[in-house]
């Protein structure tokens, strides 16, 4: 049978672990909003977790003598103060979280459920006021801010696009009136004829030459009776001598 210090150190084990779960979700979280939630109903707090679902936040209730003793362990002192009466913490996970969309869906819920009361909460290491979480829910989403981000780099790309457009759409009409008012287009000129190869060029100087009058042969001058003949060539072979009949 386990005994009262038995007891006393299981209940002790538990404290530890629940302080060092909500460490190490402070630790997790990108922020933390601190609500007091007394008068809501079981069915009402299933209705506001399912509503932070879609922001990655979890929704805990938590005693808040283990709160302060796990803000303390993490470095959140300005904290501890906000944890006073009936306080449940929606944690806003890193991975996937958005303290815009939950700080959203806290204020549209306790819009309806006055029982809800925003106390504060964190940002980071950054301790926020109930006026500074509001303010966090007028922050458009994350996806919009892209939305918009995305169109204002888009704006001037297709001005850009609009003015090159006209430019060159301009240019062309510029250069139809300029070749309308010198005369429209003119002819494209005939080709020029090839040059002849240079056989071909040479024929027509050939057939003119053919065609020409021969010029007339220069007489040679009659040779003078008192002329002595031209000596012998000493080359010229000596006539055979003709045999005795």
């Amino acid at each position: 049978m386990p005994t009262k210090a038995d007891a006393d150190s299981a209940q002790l084990q538990r404290k530890a672990t629940v302080i060092e779960e909500i460490r190490q979700r402070l630790d997790a979280s990108d922020a933390a909003v601190l609500t007091e939630y007394r008068g809501l109903t079981v069915t009402e707090i299933a209705k506001l977790r399912a509503a932070l679902r879609p922001a990655s936040t979890d929704y805990k209730i938590f005693k808040n003598t283990l709160a302060r003793r796990a803000a303390s362990d993490a470095g959140l002192a300005e904290l501890v103060e906000h944890l006073e009466g009936p306080v449940a913490i929606a944690f806003v996970r890193q991975d996937g979280g958005d303290a815009v969309t939950a700080a959203k869906a806290l204020r549209d819920f306790a819009r309806t459920n006055p029982n809800l009361v925003v106390k504060g909460g964190i940002l980071g290491t950054r301790l926020l006021s109930t006026q500074e979480v509001e303010a966090l829910a007028d922050v458009p989403p994350r996806d919009e801010l892209l939305a918009r981000l995305a169109g204002g780099f888009q704006g001037p790309l297709v001005k850009a696009a609009g003015l090159f457009q006209a430019f060159t759409r301009n240019f062309a009409y510029g250069v139809k009136a300029l070749i309308d008012q010198r005369g429209g287009v003119p002819d494209e000129p005939a080709e020029a004829e090839a040059e002849p190869p240079a056989a071909e060029a040479e024929a027509p100087a050939a057939e003119a030459a053919a065609d020409a009058p021969e010029p007339e042969a220069t007489p040679e001058p009659e040779a003078s009776p008192d002329a002595e003949p031209p000596a012998a060539d000493a080359t010229a072979p000596e006539p055979e001598s003709a045999e005795s009949e």
